[in-house]
């Protein structure tokens, strides 16, 4: 670093992306290894309070207050997936913030977790991070009130969130019944951008749209929680749509089929990306954790399908007799594009997950 830069000029040429191993959610432990590591034979207490815990794969637990009311509680964090700290911050927080909306809930307090290389980046970059933080938590409309911070070999950041709802609006990944249709609100394809921005080949004109999409709040996840036509509601992160669809169709007891000709993908030329081999190593880590699972691919398919993705969007299933109910609300939130179905769920059969096209 030119020591005869000025703080601030140093901090506008730090790369954060170059300081860590991964990126965003990317950086998750696959599937098949998470579920190693949570085995257990130690038998917790029964505590008929917590309404959601270890016994489902939910983006959240969820703790009965007495009152009609519920408390969700999570936390996520993660390396830097984009360079500039005040986009991390936000993207990380934006992302922490979904799996209350997942759940159905209203977000209400953030505690920050931040892990910082002291001696390599200054402290001023992780002021940015911080702040980046803040305006998304203005977003959502809470405080950050508080939290962590450690010096660690790579920079990590992240929030835990408290949110609230009634108890009658819960809403899990495993409760979806066979006929339900399949909505994501999101495009797929950050990781591919991602990966082709970190080696050189992003356009100038793709540059920073992964980014405004990682930004955006999963707001629209609290107006769905009050539909009771909504069954189950998950949000799409370092699983891939394939990983958290299978999630949902198997703690439901179906299977799903999906129709890649309605996948919403972040850009039109994405293909051009995954033809020059920008697929995160994310990728091939959840094909491995569960693409005995899946129907036959075709390699384009498994690269948009798999696709790590960070502060995802909310994949929601729906009574069928409620699907014009989430399309008046998806409209209401702007989210015209993924107004239409993507597949739908349905009994057992011999794949969790089979494609159509």
């Amino acid at each position: 670093m030119d020591n005869n830069l000025t703080e601030d000029q140093r901090t506008k040429t730090i790369r954060l992306t170059q300081y860590s191993h991964g990126a965003g959610c990317g950086c998750k432990i696959a599937p098949k290894v998470l579920d190693e590591i949570l085995a257990s034979n130690f038998a917790m207490p029964d505590n008929d309070k917590l309404i959601v815990g270890n016994h489902s794969k939910d983006d959240a637990a969820v703790y009965d207050l007495d009152n009609g009311t519920a408390l969700i509680s999570t936390t996520d964090f993660f390396m830097p997936i984009v360079d500039d700290p005040y986009e991390f911050g936000r993207i990380a927080s934006a992302n922490a913030i979904s799996d209350i909306y997942a759940m159905g809930g209203k977000p209400v307090l953030a505690i920050a977790i931040l892990g910082w290389p002291i001696n390599i980046l200054p402290p001023a970059v992780a002021q940015k991070v911080i702040e980046g933080s803040r305006s998304i938590c203005r977003e959502a409309g809470i405080p950050l009130a508080g939290g962590h911070s450690i010096d660690s070999p790579e920079p990590i950041f992240g929030l835990a969130v408290n949110g609230l709802i009634p108890i009658e609006n819960i809403k899990q990944n495993n409760l979806a019944t066979a006929g339900d249709i399949l909505f994501l609100t999101k495009a797929l394809g950050v990781g591919i951008l991602t990966t082709a921005e970190k080696k050189g080949l992003l356009l100038q004109e793709h540059i920073g749209l992964a980014a405004q999409q990682m930004m955006q709040l999963n707001k629209v996840g609290e107006a769905l929680g009050k539909l009771k036509a909504v069954t189950a509601m998950t949000d799409v992160t370092g699983f891939g749509l394939l990983g958290h669809l299978v999630e949902m169709a198997e703690g439901s007891g179906l299977s799903a089929e999906i129709d890649f000709e309605k996948i919403p993908v972040i850009i039109d030329e994405i293909k051009n990306y995954v033809d020059q081999n920008c697929i995160p190593g994310g990728t091939n880590r959840n094909w491995d954790s569960y693409g005995e699972k899946i129907g036959t691919l075709t390699d384009y398919q498994k690269a948009i399908l798999a696709d790590p993705q960070t502060s995802g969007g909310l994949l929601i299933a729906v009574d069928k007799n409620g699907v014009d109910a989430v399309k008046e609300i998806l409209l209401q939130y702007g989210l015209q594009k993924f107004a239409q179905p993507i597949g739908q769920l349905d009994v057992v059969s011999e794949k969790t997950v089979t494609v159509k096209n």
